[in-house]
């Protein structure tokens, strides 16, 4: 089977028309978590996971790995913030939009992204990636650092250090720009 497509992951992603009735038995508790994950399918170079987001919670700014993909916003309104990096690899946002229920994303292979449910309403998203998710790396913006974790971890930063497969602290050359004093 030859590797799927940005294309063929969106026709999936239509053929699928999931409904927030088909996926409420496959939601997980999201804790203390921005979302509760759980996998649905992984072959042929496909990955679907579906996602249950807390309310007025929101998972850290993340890449996909080797990934790209694509996002349907399935029940509730998600806050999608989009970054780029800085000259220190530190990610900087520079747009931010509410995404409503019926939205369908796209996930470029390297983009760095955070969502969110900043809402009180449930909100549930299908996420479909392609090849399956390695090499993620999570931001946390507070520490200045960055680590890449492991493949059943979500977009936050890992409180266990066996999800934690490499830790990197960044450094400001101008702590200024950050609004950081030296």
């Amino acid at each position: 089977m030859r590797r799927p497509t940005p294309a063929d992951l969106r026709q999936a992603m239509t053929d699928l028309a999931a409904r927030p009735e088909a996926l409420q038995p496959h939601l997980g508790d999201p804790g203390i978590y921005p979302y509760g994950r759980k996998p649905l399918h992984s072959a042929n170079g496909v990955e679907a996971i579906v996602m249950n987001w807390a309310a007025g919670r929101e998972c850290a700014p993340h890449d996909h790995g080797r990934s790209f993909g694509w996002i349907h916003v399935v029940s509730g309104t998600i806050r999608h913030t989009l970054y780029t990096l800085d000259q220190d690899d530190v990610p900087v946002s520079f747009a931010t939009r509410a995404e409503p229920t019926g939205t369908v994303m796209f996930a470029p292979r390297g983009a760095i992204h955070s969502m969110g449910n900043l809402t009180g309403e449930p909100t549930v998203t299908l996420h479909l990636y392609a090849p399956h998710v390695q090499g993620m790396k999570v931001w946390d913006l507070e520490r200045c650092a960055m680590c890449v974790v492991a493949e059943d971890c979500g977009a936050w930063w890992p409180p266990e250090q066996r999800h934690r497969l490499q830790e990197i602290t960044l450094h400001r050359s101008d702590p200024a720009a950050a609004g950081v004093a030296s």
